[in-house]
Formats: C-alpha cells, structure tokens, sequence
C-alpha cells in the first residue's frame, strides 16, 4: 500500500459511518436521495443503504443513520431498529417536516459541522404499547409518536375508560382518546386540541378526540406511570393505531397498556436548528399582528 492509498484509507477510517434510508416505495424520493448521496460522501463513510422502511434491518457498525424523506419515514425507521437505535439525522423531502428538520440545501453546511463535532444528540421518550387479554399478551408495539383508541363506523361515540398505575382515572365518551409522546405531541395530539410537549420531556399527555363532556380536557403527566385504556362496548370499527398503523381491533375484554420502552429515539440537532426555531418555521408563529388601517 503506498503512502497516498494509506492516507486515503486513514481518512475514511476517521470519517463517521452512516447508513442511508429512505423509502422503496416512493420512487421520486429514491431518485432525490440518490442525487444527494454524493453531498453525503464528501463528509461520512457510507456503509449501506435501506430502502424498505417495512421490515427490521441491521444498524450494526453504523454511527448514525440519514432518513431521507419526511416524518413518516422517521417514525418507521425508528420502529424497525428496534432496540438497536442509532442518532438519526433527518433530511426533509416531505412537507412540514418536526423531525426531518434538515433541509437539502443545507446538507453541505451541517454535515462537516457534524463531523466536526458541532452538534447534540437528544434522546427522545419511546414506548411500548401492548394488547393483554384474559392474562395473555396479544401483541407488543414499539412506537414513537402515540397509542391512539379511535372509535370507528358506525362513527358512534365510545367509552374508553383510562387507568394509571391500575387506578380509573376516568371514562371518557369520545370518538377516541390519544396517548402521546412529546415527539407526537404536534401531529395528532396538537389537531386534536392537546398540547405543545418540549421534545426531550419525559411525559405523555392523554388527550380526548370530540370528548362529549367540555370538561374533559387534555392531561400530562410522567412517563414511569403505566396507562390503561379499555373500551366495555367497542364499535364494529373501532382500532388500535399506533403511530399512524393499526395494529388491532380492541374487544370489551382488552386492555391496551402503554408504557416507557427502554429504547430511545435519538436525533441529530446541529447549530441554529433546535426545537423553537422548528416550530416558529413549521407552525409559522410570529410576535407581530397585522391590523386593518
């Protein structure tokens, strides 16, 4: 090996291994993260690329992972690793974009920052979300953004009762109940009328979809208590969706149990790109109002 080849091999050693994702299915997307793959080898060492968001695959001698596309592909990324995550570092080509905070254009500018060691790693709550019936566990998810009950043709209200740490808090008459992240906090939770959660809160808050009672109002609380929901008289149609897939049907003799997992989701923040300014850009907040003259 002469000296120029030992350099080169020295540098790629130093640089940062990432694996590259993005979703198979969606071929415009393919096409722009292909493009924007050479931006990414000027600074990191690229050691694979998964484009089924689907299935579980391996992070293994990764130090991070770029999730090329919008939310939704953070969130199944984040579920099919599983146990073994990795800092991710979303890069948005979708539209709003909370977690996929990066915009392509600025990738030439974040990247040696990150390699420079310009950045922090936020570890994000995560949490198991589980079907028990008659003492037996039907099914364990692992989710990100929220467990959500949703009532379901005939569109009929539901009752859904919710206990914490095995004690009824409540019984909500609704069109469903959300128990969310602070991640989750402004997708489903925040058009459902709940509240803003600072990402790195330990914390769900529970919130009620058309509650029939007014006073029934969203509530936060520690994310070491365990929550419960059971529904007594179910819809035909009435789901179990966790972070945008359904992944059951409750009956009257279910409790749907959500709590804590000891994975964390763990993202990438570079300088000048933190949690308000994404908000103040996403939301489109402003500290002036306009008046008619």
């Amino acid at each position: 090996m002469n000296r120029e080849t030992q350099q080169s091999h020295k540098a790629s050693a130093n640089r940062p291994r990432a694996i590259l994702l993005v979703d198979g299915s969606r071929p415009a997307l393919v096409e722009r993260a292909g493009k924007l793959r050479s931006v990414v080898e000027r600074s990191l060492e690229v050691i694979a690329t998964v484009d089924d968001l689907n299935s579980p695959f391996s992070t293994d001698g990764a130090d991070f992972a770029i999730v090329f596309g919008g939310d939704g592909s953070i969130l199944r990324a984040a579920r099919q690793m599983g146990y073994e995550q990795i800092p991710v570092l979303g890069v948005n080509l979708g539209r709003l974009g909370f977690l996929a905070g990066i915009q392509p254009d600025d990738l030439d500018e974040v990247l040696p920052q990150f390699v420079a060691g310009e950045h922090r790693i936020v570890r994000h709550l995560m949490f198991e979300c589980s079907v028990q019936r008659d003492g037996r566990e039907l099914s364990r998810t692992l989710g990100l953004n929220e467990a959500t009950v949703l009532a379901g043709p005939p569109f009929a209200m539901i009752e859904v009762e919710l206990y914490v740490d095995g004690e009824l808090a409540t019984t909500y008459s609704c069109d469903g109940l959300i128990v969310s992240t602070p991640v989750g906090s402004t997708a489903h939770n925040l058009a459902a009328g709940g509240p803003i959660l600072e990402k790195s809160l330990q914390a769900f808050v529970v919130s009620p979809i058309c509650p029939h009672a007014l006073t029934n109002r969203p509530v936060v609380d520690v994310a070491d208590k365990v929550y419960e929901l059971a529904v007594p008289a179910p819809n035909e149609g009435t789901s179990l969706v966790v972070d945008g897939k359904m992944v059951g049907k409750p009956t009257a003799a279910d409790r749907i149990r959500i709590e804590r997992s000891t994975a964390a989701f763990q993202l990438v923040e570079t300088p000048g790109r933190g949690y308000y300014r994404t908000l103040r850009e996403k939301l489109g907040w402003g500290g002036g109002l306009n008046y008619k003259q």
